[in-house]
């Protein structure tokens, strides 16, 4: 793991760029979050995604209903058990999206310097004259020389699939634009943005609401993608509503963020998220294109200091239709690992894109490939600084965890948790080699039935870069006698073995409770 470990600051052979990439057990430490749809849903291709190193399975509920859903799922569940790879669900809310309203489905071609007026009369059909949408104060929000765009996923204004608009001028409540692309919008959702203006819709629709206590309930979702996060407000209403429902007290709020009133209240939006996912479709609208990547590495260190997940989305458009990505797109993967990014999110890609499990596979060997040369010291010596002193316990521990392995070069961590608190802090400290948590259940009572938390925790680590769970036996409590202690640890050296990540020789460095002290210690495996 550690011979092939460069540093982009010292020179790089020419040669061993030529060298082929080793085939391991996880095809990267940067996680990859798909979007199941259309072209993903069969257990045969899900299992190819599993397969190919997807972690997360999110279901957009922009379009598609319960039901829909509810088979993907279904599928995914197949597909984990004959894989046997842990897969965590995430629920993608619609949010304060405005859409246009095409019933009849039919493909509707728009020509540059036409003029075409949004309506909210949604009893209209859609043609290349009007385009009705489902919000209607829009003439309100808007004056003369915005910009509005149009499309499916994909607006950059630059594919013949999405449109960019000009308003020329308000009638009443109907906006009346001037096209400056030629597009034909084909399909049954298209997305409105209308760049840097305020929507007064909710961030929670009753929709979403109603799409997470019944669908997101009955599938105790790990995740909860909150579309369209503007204020910390927002993710704070989102919890309490989350609190209400049972199992779902447990469920991750992620905050999107896709414009720039969510960009101005970042800072304390990630106080109150789990996890931040830059939507880099809609912001590189909202945002000058020059500034989006300013953005994302301000993002990206902000959530890396902060300990939390972040996920980088529309990394690679092009693989919608093609077998490989552009230059630019695999230049760009690359540079959202650097970064620091936790995971990257597939959306189009593998939800309607004809190469799914590609995809997938192409984007998690350019993550490990960045991997090999992201500078872990750099990172590491910031990460100490900006923590300061005195650190906390756990702090103090985590660090230590990987400076220890780093300095006797560690094949692997494992770290013994039962929150998954422990195994997240030394994962914060990007340690350069894998780290498995070891969930152990908890038993608890509501005085009628027993269960078991931990399944929880373990799914919700499959977001987060280098951390790979695995569910201890629930007879072994974490905290119990050294000899309980023991057949734990055999059991995660076993499973690292057998997925290649342990070799005999190796040293492994291992973090766990023992009483009310935490230890970290170095073993050294034998033959």
């Amino acid at each position: 793991m550690h011979s092939n470990h460069l540093l982009l600051e010292e020179p790089i052979r020419m040669a061993s760029i030529l060298e082929p990439s080793k085939a391991s057990f996880f095809p990267a430490m940067t996680k990859i979050v798909g979007t199941l749809g259309p072209r993903s849903r069969s257990v045969d291709v899900i299992s190819g995604c599993l397969k190919a190193g997807m972690s997360v399975a999110r279901f957009d509920f922009s379009w598609g209903d319960c039901d829909y859903h509810q088979e993907t799922l279904e599928n995914l569940k197949a597909a984990v058990k004959s894989t046997k790879k842990l897969c965590a669900v995430m629920l993608d809310t619609v949010g304060a999206e405005m859409q246009v309203v095409n019933k009849s489905e039919k493909a509707i071609s728009l020509q540059q310097d036409d003029v075409v007026t949004l309506t909210p009369d949604e009893g209209q059909e859609a043609t290349s004259q009007v385009l009705p949408i489902n919000f209607a104060w829009l003439a309100k929000a808007v004056k003369t020389g915005d910009t509005i765009f149009i499309g499916q996923y994909l607006f950059t204004g630059s594919e013949t699939t999405s449109v960019w608009l000009e308003v020329d001028k308000v009638e009443g409540v109907d906006v009346v634009c001037k096209i400056k692309n030629s597009a034909t919008l084909a399909g049954a959702l298209f997305t409105l943005h209308a760049s840097q203006i305020h929507i007064d819709l909710p961030t929670l629709t009753d929709k979403d609401k109603e799409n997470i206590s019944t669908w997101g309930v009955r599938n105790k979702i790990d995740f909860l993608s909150l579309s369209y996060t503007r204020h910390a407000e927002d993710v704070r209403e989102a919890r309490e509503f989350l609190s209400k429902l049972g199992d779902l007290s447990q469920t991750q709020i992620f905050a999107k963020i896709e414009n720039v009133e969510g960009l101005t209240h970042f800072d304390e939006i990630l106080q109150e998220a789990d996890g931040i996912i830059l939507s880099r479709g809609n912001l590189g609208i909202d945002l000058p294109p020059e500034k989006v990547f300013l953005f994302q590495k301000a993002a990206l260190y902000k959530c890396n200091m902060a300990g939390k997940p972040a996920v980088v989305t529309r990394v690679v458009d092009s693989m919608t239709d093609n077998l490989r990505p552009t230059r630019a797109e695999a230049t760009d993967v690359a540079n959202a690992v650097l970064d620091g990014s936790d995971a990257i999110l597939l959306g189009a890609e593998t939800l309607r894109g004809l190469y799914p499990v590609e995809t997938i596979s192409i984007v998690g060997k350019i993550c490990a490939e960045a991997e090999k040369v992201f500078n872990q010291d750099l990172y590491f010596k910031k990460t100490v600084k900006y923590v300061g002193e005195p650190m906390t316990h756990l702090e103090s521990i985590a660090s230590s965890a990987v400076r220890a392995a780093i300095k006797v070069k560690a094949s692997v961590i494992i770290c013994f948790t039962s929150s998954g608190r422990a195994a997240r802090l030394i994962a914060k400290y990007r340690p350069t080699m894998p780290v498995i948590s070891v969930v152990i259940p908890r038993l608890k009572t509501n005085q009628l039935r027993w269960s078991f938390s931990g399944a929880f925790e373990a799914r919700q680590s499959l977001i987060v870069r280098g951390l790979f769970p695995m569910l201890a036996d629930p007879r072994h409590p974490a905290e119990s006698t050294s000899a309980t202690n023991e057949s734990v640890l055999k059991v995660a050296l076993d499973y690292g073995k057998t997925s290649g990540v342990i070799k005999s020789h190796d040293r492994v460095v291992v973090c766990q409770k023992v009483g009310d002290a935490s230890v970290v210690k170095i073993i050294e495996l034998e033959d």
